[in-house]
């Protein structure tokens, strides 16, 4: 590898709902503890960590900026840049918003652009993989990274190159071909000229801006604007919402790829996996003899080929004589699918929302920047929360114009404003905030502080807030 440094690129702005009911909308696969000790994020962020790596630029949601940042943290790292859309339009503006802020410093950045929710089994593999392409890349050529198949995968796209190759290094890119179908994906496997489209992309900031200046020159006026209208906002990018707002909602490989002359790809002949579903996660899961993976509380009797996962230290999943089944729990949903058709999730979920039911996208645990909550029991004019405050962290001083709350520490100690009192809450105390009153939560410890919040009035909505101040730039509404 030659002395340049590669900046990656962490796109995490997707929604993942093959994966319902453990990934959601608000807080989706990516964040999410799919495989392993570590989310999905942190090993990306990790797996491009390293001498010849930069920091990476992460592009994200605004509801997703603290997840981001806290998660890192916990892998010891940090971004370079966290560059906030104002809503999601596909990978296509999210790559070149990259492209664009590293420019403003160096044109010639290289840039390796990645999913945050794939797995790879050999990431120093990959690392060299990389290594490998660079020279490509620093040429002006497009590299894509085309992952060698084992079976006739029908949902990834696939890449044709001219001539079977054992090569790694890349090699001239024939064509894009969309999703096949079975027969289509056992041909291509056994012609041996087509690799799976992983959607990873490696090429200078200034060669994709030019890919953009000769097929998507609109799409480049608008985030041009976007990018030089951003505010920083704490340690954040909020990319400028009036220009991003016109903006298609398109992939980077319509926009640019299918388009462009200059593209080559690197075969890659190490595992990977995008976990695009269920059936994925059966595959990268560790299977035992009889091709059963169990994860979290679950017991399988007599059970072939099936995937049995629970969410919940107090739920117990249990299959008996199950084949090729997808049998899924978490605290408020359950999700029972046959194998072969893990890929229509995503349109259960869509028929959940249709229905308006809130499992379709949220969690029972709302994930915020100063820690989480979840319901215990809702009546129609009561809510009981459990919330826990992370060390050094403090929900914004705010007020209710509907509700009450009485909230009982149970472990560790909160410091509690009421109407201008502070004073120190520890545990099996318990502090009243009468409906109207200005308050605000800390935990001034170094163990996370748990508590249980009482709510009573006539609407328990969480729009029901009023911010007086916020530590975490928020503004007004449920989540800022």
């Amino acid at each position: 590898m030659s002395d340049t440094t590669v900046h990656p690129i962490l796109l995490c702005g997707g929604a993942g709902t093959r994966l319902w009911p453990v990934s959601r909308k608000s807080y989706p696969k990516q964040f999410t503890n799919m495989l392993g000790d570590q989310s999905l994020f942190q090993a990306s962020a990790l797996r491009l960590t390293g001498p010849g790596f930069a920091a990476p630029v992460v592009v994200t949601g605004g509801d997703f900026r603290f997840v981001v940042t806290e998660q890192l943290a916990g892998v010891e790292t940090q971004a370079g840049a966290i560059l906030i859309e104002p809503a999601a339009r596909n990978t296509a503006p999210a790559i070149l918003a990259a492209a664009l802020h590293l420019a403003a410093e160096d044109p010639d950045a290289a840039m390796l652009v990645a999913p945050s929710d794939h797995v790879m089994g050999d990431d120093a593999g990959f690392r060299d993989a990389v290594r490998a392409a660079l020279p490509a890349a620093l040429e002006g050529r497009i590299v894509t990274f085309g992952i060698r198949p084992d079976r006739p995968e029908t949902g990834y796209g696939w890449l044709e190159l001219e001539q079977a190759t054992e090569a790694t290094a890349p090699v001239p890119l024939k064509g894009f071909v969309e999703k096949p179908a079975l027969a289509e994906a056992q041909r291509m496997l056994a012609d041996g000229r087509y690799l799976w489209n992983a959607g990873i992309f490696l090429f200078t900031a200034g060669t994709l801006i030019a890919a953009f200046e000769t097929h998507q020159p609109a799409m480049l006026a608008a985030v041009r604007a976007a990018v030089a209208g951003a505010a920083t906002d704490l340690s954040f990018t909020r990319l400028d919402a009036a220009a991003w707002d016109v903006l298609e909602d398109i992939s980077i490989d319509y926009a640019v790829m299918e388009k462009a002359d200059n593209l080559s790809v690197l075969p890659y002949g190490g595992a990977w996996s995008d976990l695009g579903d269920w059936d994925a996660i059966l595959r990268e899961g560790n299977p035992d003899e009889r091709g059963v993976v169990r994860q979290g509380p679950a017991t399988a009797l007599d059970c072939d080929d099936t995937l049995l996962r629970s969410e919940s230290d107090a739920l117990e999943i249990v299959g008996i004589g199950l084949k090729d089944v997808i049998a899924v729990a978490t605290p408020d949903a359950v999700l029972i699918a046959d194998r072969a058709r893990s890929q229509e999730v995503k349109a259960a979920v869509a028929r959940l929302k249709e229905k308006g039911v809130p499992q379709a996208e949220t969690l029972p645990r709302d994930y915020r920047p100063w820690g989480w909550y979840e319901s215990l029991a809702v009546g129609d004019r009561f809510q009981v929360k459990r919330i826990v405050v992370t060390p050094g962290a403090a929900l914004s001083l705010q007020s209710h114009v509907h509700r009450s709350e009485h909230w009982i520490v149970v472990e560790g100690t909160a410091r509690v404003t009421v109407d201008g009192d502070v004073k120190l809450v520890t545990e099996n105390q318990s502090v009243y905030i009468p409906l109207g009153a200005v308050h605000r939560m800390e935990n001034p410890g170094k163990v996370p502080m748990v508590l249980i919040e009482v709510q009573t009035g006539r609407y328990l909505g969480e729009d029901d807030i009023t911010r007086y101040d916020d530590v975490y730039a928020r503004g007004q509404g449920a989540k800022g």
